[in-house]
């Protein structure tokens, strides 16, 4: 398909780069990921689509994607559920409003007590508590009929945390929804694309050891400083209800 076409009606359908097909180091940073995407979706230049980025990692990248085609920017904001051994092994993720994805053939395969399990769900809904009182700050929810919905990050690796948020998204009035993201696997790309009505991936890869870092040239981790940064470049606007948690 070419690569600024529309998708037609229905799920699953995917729009990627063929040219950057299972490559590595294809973006410079995570702004030029964002630039990259906003060519792959330039139909929506200037239209009412709203732009949601996903803290940390997508905010930089949906932050030029909004400013590249004079969207709107708001946070959608999810966070992986972390082993207690290995704070970099997700076994799922809770999102804005409290719900939780589990990823239940990880938590059974490496053996979580469900101890363990309730108290990696509460810490994470903690952090997420507090990340919306940081970068939401009070904002009433935009009202989301009738407007698509753009979520971004700067990769899928397993899909939970994009999962997550666009089942959150659903629930709050979302009825359509694009996924963005620069870099994803092929098999997270295909699931994700199933729940929304379009995904759009400039470098799609496969094969074992899958990682999003491996799609940039520059890899740093963005903290909250850096994330308020970037939204504030932008108007965040918002009317409409809060979320119910």
């Amino acid at each position: 398909m070419e690569e600024n076409a529309a998708p037609p009606s229905g799920r699953g359908w995917i729009v990627d780069l063929p040219e950057l097909r299972d490559r590595r180091h294809v973006f410079r940073d995570r702004e030029h990921a964002g630039q990259v995407l906003a060519g792959m979706l330039a139909e929506l230049r200037g239209s009412n689509a709203l732009v949601f980025a996903i803290p940390a990692g997508g905010v930089p990248v949906g932050a030029s994607l909004a400013q590249a085609l004079g969207l709107e920017l708001e946070v959608a904001v999810v966070s992986k559920i972390t082993l207690p051994w290995n704070t970099e092994v997700g076994c799922g993720a809770v999102a804005f409003d409290g719900s939780v994805l589990l990823n239940e053939d990880l938590v059974a395969q490496v053996g979580l007590s469900q101890a363990d399990l309730r108290r990696a769900i509460a810490r994470t809904r903690d952090n997420v508590t507090r990340r919306v009182a940081l970068l939401r700050k009070g904002r009433a929810w935009p009202d989301l009929r009738d407007r698509l919905s753009v979520v971004v990050d700067d990769g899928l690796a397993s899909g939970y945390t994009m999962q997550v948020a666009v089942q959150a998204l659903r629930r709050v009035g979302g009825e359509r929804i694009f996924v963005a993201v620069p870099t994803a696997h092929r098999r997270s790309a295909q699931w994700i694309a199933s729940q929304v009505e379009a995904l759009y991936c400039a470098n799609l890869r496969g094969g074992w050891g899958f990682a999003v870092a491996e799609a940039y040239a520059q890899w740093t981790d963005v903290d909250e400083a850096e994330v308020l940064r970037f939204l504030g470049r932008l108007p965040v606007r918002a009317t409409g209800r809060a979320p119910e948690a």
